[in-house]
C-alpha cells in the first residue's frame, strides 16, 4: 500500500498558541512538507481546491509546480480539482504543464465539490447540474490530454474544432482519479473511463464506502479493463506521536477546532447559496477517532491504517495532518515519524 500527503489549506488560529500564519506563510508550509514527505517516503501529495471560504488553498496545480521543482519522485495529485466548476481546456492545459514540469508525475483527482455549494452559485452555475457538468469536464480532458486535432462538442462550454493543447503532458496521458463513492454516477463514471477512485473516507463509517468499492471493481471489468490496473484510495485525518496519550492531547483541540470551522463554513456556503444546510456528519473527538480518523502511537495507527486495508481494499492511503492551525515543529516531527515507523511497516499491505 502506498502512503501519499493530504493537504487543504484551511487558515486558523491555533487553539493552543493561539498563532495564526499568514496566507503566504501557509503556502510555504504546504510546499515545506511536501519536500519533507517525499523525503520520508510518502509516495504523493494532493493539494485541495476551495473557493470563497477559508481553505486557502484555490490554486493547486501553482503550488504543486513549487513542489515539482523540490522534489524528484513525488507524485502530484489533488484532493480534489474541481472539474465540474472549471473549464476543461484550462485543467488540461495547467495540469499538463505541471506534468511536463515535474517529468512526468501528475496524476490528479476531480471531484464535484458540492460539500460548499456556493462555489457553483460563485460561478453562475447550476449546482443541479453538477453531475452533467462533472462527467462531461473529465472526460474532455481524458480526451485532450489521449488525443490531438480534437473536434468536440458538448453542453456546457463552446464547442472544439481540431484543437490540440499545449504543452503536451508528459504521460500519455497522466492518470486521473476520480473523488467519489457516495455518488453511484461518480463510481461508475471512474470504472466506465478506466480512472482511479478515491473514497471520501473522512467522515462516515469506513464500510459505508464498501458497497462503492465492489461496484466500483465489478463494473471496472464490465467496461473491459484489466483487473490488475483498477486502484483504489481512502484519506484520513491523522496524527501520530510517540506516546498515545501525547498524540491525543496534541491533536484534539486543533482537530476539534477545524471540524468546528468547517461545519462552520458549510453552514456559511449554503447560506450563501440560498441552499438549506447540509448535515456535516460532526461528532465528538472520542467518536471520530475511533471510526475514521487515526490518532496514536505509531503501533496504534499502523493497525488502525490495516484495519481501513481490510475493510476497502485500499492501494493507496492520503494521510491529512496539518489541520487546525499546526505549528510547523509539531507537524514536521509527525511527518518524520509517520516515515520512520508507519510507512514501512504498512508498505506491505
Amino acid at each position: 500500500m502506498e502512503v501519499g500527503l493530504l493537504a487543504l489549506g484551511d487558515l486558523l488560529d491555533d487553539p493552543v498558541t493561539g498563532t495564526r500564519l499568514t496566507p503566504a506563510q501557509r503556502h510555504r508550509q504546504l510546499v515545506e512538507e511536501a519536500v519533507l514527505a517525499e523525503a520520508c517516503g510518502f509516495t504523493s501529495v494532493a493539494l485541495g481546491e476551495h473557493h470563497f471560504i477559508e481553505y486557502i488553498l484555490s490554486a493547486p496545480p501553482v503550488v504543486l509546480a513549487a513542489i515539482a521543482e523540490r522534489t524528484s519522485t513525488l507524485r502530484l495529485s489533488t484532493g480534489v480539482a474541481l472539474a465540474a466548476n472549471l473549464d476543461p481546456v484550462r485543467i488540461a492545459e495547467d495540469y499538463a504543464t505541471v506534468d511536463a514540469l515535474s517529468g512526468g508525475r501528475v496524476e490528479p483527482c476531480f471531484g464535484r465539490g458540492t460539500f460548499f455549494p456556493y462555489v457553483y452559485e460563485g460561478f453562475g452555475q447550476d449546482e443541479a447540474l453538477a453531475k452533467e457538468r462533472f462527467a462531461e469536464s473529465v472526460e474532455l480532458v481524458q480526451r485532450l490530454w489521449c488525443e490531438e486535432e480534437v473536434t468536440w462538442e458538448g453542453r456546457f462550454r463552446p464547442p472544439l474544432n481540431r484543437v490540440t493543447t499545449h504543452p503536451r503532458p508528459a504521460q500519455t496521458p497522466p492518470p486521473i482519479w476520480i473523488g467519489g463513492g457516495v455518488s453511484r454516477d461518480s463510481v461508475d463514471l471512474a470504472a466506465r473511463l478506466g480512472c482511479r477512485l478515491m473514497l471520501p473516507t473522512v467522515f462516515g463509517s469506513w464500510s459505508m464506502f464498501r458497497p462503492a468499492v465492489d461496484r466500483y471493481r465489478e463494473q471496472w471489468a464490465a467496461h473491459g479493463h484489466d483487473p490488475a490496473l483498477a486502484r483504489v484510495g481512502a484519506c484520513s485525518h491523522f496524527f501520530v506521536a510517540r506516546d498515545s496519550a501525547d498524540a491525543k492531547a496534541r491533536w484534539a483541540p486543533r482537530y476539534q477546532h477545524y471540524l468546528d470551522n468547517v461545519a462552520g463554513w458549510q453552514r456559511q456556503s449554503s447560506e450563501q447559496a440560498g441552499k438549506a444546510i447540509g448535515l456535516f456528519p460532526l461528532q465528538d473527538f472520542e467518536t471520530m477517532t475511533q471510526t475514521v480518523a487515526i490518532c496514536g502511537s505509531p503501533a496504534e495507527v499502523v493497525d488502525r491504517m490495516g484495519q481501513l486495508h481490510e475493510q476497502l481494499g485500499i492501494d493507496t492511503h492520503l494521510l491529512m495532518l496539518d489541520m487546525g492551525g499546526m505549528p510547523d515543529d509539531e507537524l514536521f516531527a509527525a511527518l518524520e515519524l509517520t516515515g520512520a515507523e508507519v510507512i514501512p511497516a504498512v508498505a506491505g499491505l
